[in-house]
């Protein structure tokens, strides 16, 4: 890859661009150019990113931007052949005891959550059932307020009987 950057390097700089100018024109950053022409692999997180940045910044630069995708997946190929085969029967076993299930939206187990609403429903109705009971055993217990609607009258029959013990 590094070679590839290099050659892409070159092929700028006999153009004439500067590295701000292709960048602001690709709409990259100068450090992702800069990583491409050092053949920085590793400061891309993806292949298919990186492919797709050295396709476009090799048709900028006025190259056939399949021979340099070409060149790029020589490259892949060689740095990805250099994993044992060993490594690679490895990791194949270790995902197939990790996903030996059939996946698919119609076989797919999902975890059963527990729905605490019906439970906090019954809780609530609860409380508001002895809230009623409670409200209704303080009302009951209440001794009614007496109103002695006689007053009046008795008042009066008093009244009258002195008047009579005094005519006596």
């Amino acid at each position: 890859m590094k070679e590839l950057g290099e050659y892409l390097k070159h092929t700028r700089i006999s153009n004439g661009v500067s590295i701000t100018e292709a960048c602001e024109d690709l709409e990259l950053s100068t450090s992702h150019l800069e990583n491409i022409e050092s053949g920085n692999v590793r400061a891309f997180k993806d292949v298919y990113e990186l492919r797709d940045s050295v396709k476009a910044y090799a048709k900028y630069l006025g190259l056939n931007p399949d021979k340099v995708v070409d060149e790029f997946n020589n490259f892949l190929f060689q740095h990805t052949s250099k994993i044992s085969l060993d490594d690679i029967m490895s990791a194949q076993k270790k995902k197939e005891t990790v996903d030996n299930k059939v996946k698919s939206p119609y076989t797919k187990e999902y975890k059963e959550r527990f729905n605490f609403w019906p439970i906090i429903y019954v809780i609530v109705g609860i409380l508001l059932v002895l809230l009623i009971i409670l409200l209704v055993i303080i009302n009951n217990s209440k001794e009614p307020e007496r109103i002695n609607e006689l007053n009046g009258v008795v008042e009066r029959e008093i009244d009258l009987w002195i008047y009579q013990q005094r005519l006596q």
